[in-house]
């Protein structure tokens, strides 16, 4: 929690602070004669500082750096220090602990005065570093005793021992674990907060290598020798080392995860050892480790739940609608056959020609299950590679192979407790059924790269195109299989064998594709229907709204036209006599004279039923391209 959350009522809501009082303010700390800072407690920020107050945190400017960031460890001292100010007008403490920017600690005494501001309060400090005053008044100490003899030695003495005291209890307040090492890497020091968490005592420590003691082993139980030894490396380069996570090990053995900052101590060019400041993380670091655990399951739970509504989405998206259209006998039969097996568990094995609508059925089968409130997940069997079908079907463990990052549920774990719907099953490779064969037997399953046995409810319903006994036959799909997902068929006639529903279908695709094409709705003519129902519509229903659809985009004036390729060939003309040969130019004239016909013969209607482009055999588009290179009229 910053400062300012604390102190908020002290902000006055100025619209911005003003350029004029930070001018003031700098001349105001830059004529104190010793450190000085001007704080805004609603900031946390300071706002102004000297020079000298600059170098007693050395660093090389203190404006606008955080205030509780310099006394780490102080915040709620400095909360109270500042409610003292603010109600009083002045304050003086000492109970506030600095530290520098190499890491020393400072024991300081702050004067501090309100200063009521258009920015709202503000705090002016001056700072004295009491160890700093400690050698100042031992200095004078020392000077007076050259002066007056003994008495003045006697009171040097005891400053010096107050300035130890005071260091001392410096040391015994601090919250984090200090302890010294000589040039050797022997103890010279320990605070109570390092014997706390060490478990060690000062005298157990002080004279001894400490590294052997408290730092000779790493996290994973590997040896860790003193020359890699950061805080030994500190003082043999004379650099400041800091590390966020090691672990130390308390004297009971156990260890202790730690963040510690190693700074050597420097005297006339040698360097005599270094201070260690470190602080107990462990709980802080179980806290990150079950929190990431806790995200991970999140995750996994996240993405298991992402991956069924994206199945949901897919299931509401790609439906063109949520009845089977038709009244013809063959379709009658099959609403039957899914009225009777849907209250069922049993496996449905939909076949028929590509576009008759046989997930339509598997949908339809679904929805009058008891299975309905949870998903159908659809898995497309021709579109699996087959070094994925495993990952496909049952799921992946982290690491499992290149480019597995995290767990991942497969589909027949997505699918647990409703529907997994095979489409062109018949597309499996043969090597491959057997593992479909062995979950459909089981109803068990393993993730890639994961021991652990999953078992999931699934209701199997299976569609393909091809003649799968014939396949049987052939050796490529394996019969024990087929008789696994053969529980219950349901064969789907072509649209060709059921022409008497092409006007429904096509009245149910025109609505359809004018609502999400945004127009309105063409009449679909008799003449449209007719040309409809003698199109032999090999790519069945699905051929069908394909085609409604561009006729509704094409549409003019309300009225449909629907251009449909030759259902068959003509049959081949009698052999003719050979014909004198034409030239080009009377190619042409031949081509014009032959366009100029049918457009008489069609009214000048170019499209449609009994068109010009239909009497030649050829597309409008292609008629419309003729009729403006010979610059011909239509219409």
């Amino acid at each position: 929690m910053k400062m300012h959350n604390a102190i908020a009522r002290y902000r006055n809501h100025a619209s911005a602070p003003d350029a004029g009082l930070d001018a003031f303010l700098a001349r105001l700390v830059a004529a104190a004669p010793g450190p000085c800072v001007v704080v805004d407690p609603a900031t946390d920020r300071v706002r102004a500082a000297n020079d000298a107050g600059a170098a007693l945190f050395g660093v090389g400017a203190l404006a606008g750096a955080r205030f509780s960031a310099l006394h780490p460890g102080c915040l709620p001292t400095l909360m109270v220090f500042a409610d003292e100010v603010a109600a009083h007008g002045h304050g003086f403490s000492r109970a506030l602990v600095g530290r520098r920017a190499d890491g020393a600690a400072l024991a300081l005494e702050y004067a501090a005065r309100a200063l009521e501001t258009a920015d709202g309060l503000l705090i002016a400090l001056h700072a004295d570093d009491l160890a700093a005053r400690a050698r100042r008044d031992a200095d004078a100490e020392a000077n007076a005793y050259a002066r007056d003899g003994l008495v003045a030695w006697s009171r040097a003495e005891r400053m010096f021992r107050e300035t130890e005291r005071v260091s001392e209890l410096i040391l015994s307040a601090a919250g984090e674990g200090i302890y010294g090492v000589d040039a050797d890497g022997r103890a010279t020091f320990v605070n109570p907060a390092a014997e706390r968490m060490l478990g060690w005592s000062a005298a157990d420590l002080i004279g001894r290598a400490i590294h052997g003691l408290i730092h000779h082993t790493h996290a994973d139980g590997a040896p860790y020798p003193d020359q890699d030894c950061p805080i030994y490396n500190a003082f043999r380069h004379g650099r400041i080392k800091r590390v966020d996570d090691e672990v130390f090990w308390r004297k009971d053995g156990r260890a202790i995860r730690v963040e510690y900052t190693s700074t050597p101590i420097l005297a006339e060019g040698r360097t005599l050892g270094a201070v260690i400041v470190f602080r107990d993380i462990t709980e802080r670091v179980e806290g990150e480790r079950r929190l990431r655990d806790a995200m991970a399951e999140v995750d996994r739970l996240r993405e298991r739940l992402e991956q069924e509504n994206a199945w949901l989405r897919a299931e509401i998206g790609e439906r063109r609608h949520a009845e089977i259209i038709g009244a013809a006998p063959a379709i009658l039969r099959t609403l039957e056959q899914v009225a009777l097996v849907a209250p069922t568990d049993a496996n449905v094995l939909i076949t028929g020609e590509s576009g008759v609508g046989k997930e339509l059925v598997a949908q339809a089968v679904h929805n009058d299950s008891r299975r309905k409130s949870r998903p159908m997940v659809r898995v497309n069997c021709a579109a699996i590679p087959r070094e994925l079908f495993e990952s496909e079907f049952f799921g992946h463990a982290r690491g499992a192979f290149t480019g597995a990052l995290r767990d991942r549920a497969g589909r027949f774990e997505l699918a647990d407790g409703g529907t997994l719907f095979l489409d062109e099953v018949g597309e499996i490779p043969l090597d491959l059924q057997g593992k479909l064969l062995r979950v459909l037997q089981e109803r068990s399953f393993e993730r890639v790269g994961e021991a652990r046995t999953r078992h999931a409810d699934v209701r199997i319903v299976a569609a393909t195109n091809r003649d799968l006994p014939a396949e049987i036959a052939a050796g490529r799909f394996r019969e024990d299989l087929w008789f696994r997902l053969n529980v219950f068929p349901i064969a789907l006639p072509p649209l060709r064998a059921r022409r008497e529903d092409i006007p429904l279908l096509a009245d149910h695709f025109l609505t359809l594709a004018c609502k999400r094409l945004g127009v309105a709705r063409p009449v679909l003519t008799r003449a449209a229907v007719a040309a409809l129902m003698r199109h032999d519509w090999p790519g069945n229903a699905r051929e069908l709204q394909n085609a409604v659809e561009r006729a509704a985009i094409l549409a003019r004036g309300g009225r449909l036209v629907f251009d449909l390729p030759t259902d068959r060939a003509a049959p081949p003309p009698e052999p003719a006599p050979p014909a004198a040969l034409l030239t080009e130019a009377a190619l042409r004239q031949a081509e014009r004279d032959a366009i100029r016909a049918a457009l008489a013969a069609a009214a000048g209607r170019v499209s449609g039923p009994g068109g010009a482009a239909e009497r030649l055999g050829v597309k409008p588009t292609t008629l419309y391209s003729r009729i403006r290179r010979h610059g011909l009229k239509a219409g």
